[in-house]
């Protein structure tokens, strides 16, 4: 948001911001030191809306990120639960379940990115230059 300073007051990132951070438009305003009926009008704005939905994207991005980074110790859980012999037989096969289960999404994952790019390359190749 630091590259919309020319195009959006300080107070207008202040709201998104808190809007990204408080309950409710009501605690957003005051913490964003405005009233809720201007934060209320200015979610009304075609560019806040843009600049709202942008901020909204890079904090899921980086909750995304920090799931993909804790990943590697959630595999790890699951195969030391699904091969401990000291484990209920019920969460063993729970776990081998959703192990089973992500791996063929990945797989049906990598599957539709390998179709698109081939169908994007086709494309590509079938436009007129």
């Amino acid at each position: 948001m630091a590259g919309n300073s020319g195009k959006f007051g300080h107070k207008k990132e202040e709201a998104i911001a808190a809007l990204l951070t408080q309950r409710n438009v009501e605690e957003a305003a005051r913490a964003a030191g405005i009233v809720s009926r201007t934060l209320l009008r200015w979610l009304q704005l075609p560019e806040f809306q843009a600049a709202y939905r942008q901020a909204r994207r890079d904090a899921f991005s980086q909750s995304i990120a920090r799931l993909q980074q804790a990943s590697g110790a959630a595999v790890s859980t699951l195969l030391k639960v699904m091969v401990d012999p000291a484990t209920p037989a019920s969460s063993r096969i729970r776990a081998a379940d959703s192990i089973l289960d992500h791996a063929a999404k990945a797989i049906e994952i990598e599957d539709l990115e390998f179709r698109v790019l081939e169908l994007e390359k086709a494309a590509a190749i079938s436009r007129p230059s």
